[in-house]
């Protein structure tokens, strides 16, 4: 029923869900908190919406996370939830293993999360803290597994490996010529991804994204 009603007033915003995980001890949330679901654009409908939104319009600074904290804020105070973001920090809220104890998102072979549906384009926009144990089965097999992995050899400069992310080389070479279709057009190696590729999120967003990770 929660999952339901989130699921409605999310889409209404141009979010979804992108997995449901239990609170756990290390977590450090509230006691109340028993379950944790996870927010995600829900594509193109999301880029479409965040693009006439007055944060993205007024040019202030941070637009799509001061978007996000109104927008899932007001979410969660509609189903006595508690919202939680990926940025504002630091320190910063645990994310990425939350995604993994979700068993929707998985570690790629280059190290970034990989979703069942979004593919190497997953993003969390925030989370919500709610007093209910979610346990209903989710799906628990990596798109990884029988992928032959192009996302490992699809970055020109080498930035994305096992070993991690060479974030200096990646800034470097996006603000090459050279670069540039990674920067219009998204990141080529989460565009290689087989998910990805059916993903239809918009080049437009791709770039808004790139254009900030090079200005931080």
């Amino acid at each position: 029923m929660i999952l339901d009603q989130i699921e409605a007033l999310a889409n209404k915003r141009g979010l979804t869900i992108a997995g449901y995980c239990p609170v756990q001890p290390q977590d450090n949330l509230p006691d109340e908190a028993k379950s944790l679901v996870l927010l995600r654009p829900d594509e193109p409908t999301f880029w479409q919406m965040f693009q006439s939104s007055p944060e993205m319009q007024d040019l202030a600074p941070d637009p799509m996370d001061r978007w996000s904290k109104k927008v899932i804020t007001r979410i969660a105070n509609a189903v006595d939830g508690m919202p939680y973001f990926p940025f504002g920090g630091p320190p910063y809220w645990p994310f990425y293993t939350w995604a993994i104890r979700s068993k929707t998102s998985f570690e790629s072979p280059i190290r970034l999360l990989v979703h069942s549906t979004a593919g190497l384009f997953i993003s969390f926009r925030g989370a919500i803290a709610v007093p209910y144990n979610l346990t209903t089965v989710m799906n628990t097999q990596s798109p990884c597994l029988n992928c032959s992995a192009p996302c490992t050899t699809s970055c020109p400069v080498g930035a994305l490996t096992q070993a991690g992310y060479d974030v200096p080389a990646c800034k470097t070479h996006l603000a090459k010529e050279e670069g540039q279709p990674c920067r219009t057009g998204g990141c080529l190696a989460r565009r290689a991804c087989p998910i990805s590729q059916s993903f239809p999120r918009e080049k437009a967003q791709s770039a808004f994204h790139l254009d900030a990770f090079i200005q931080a």
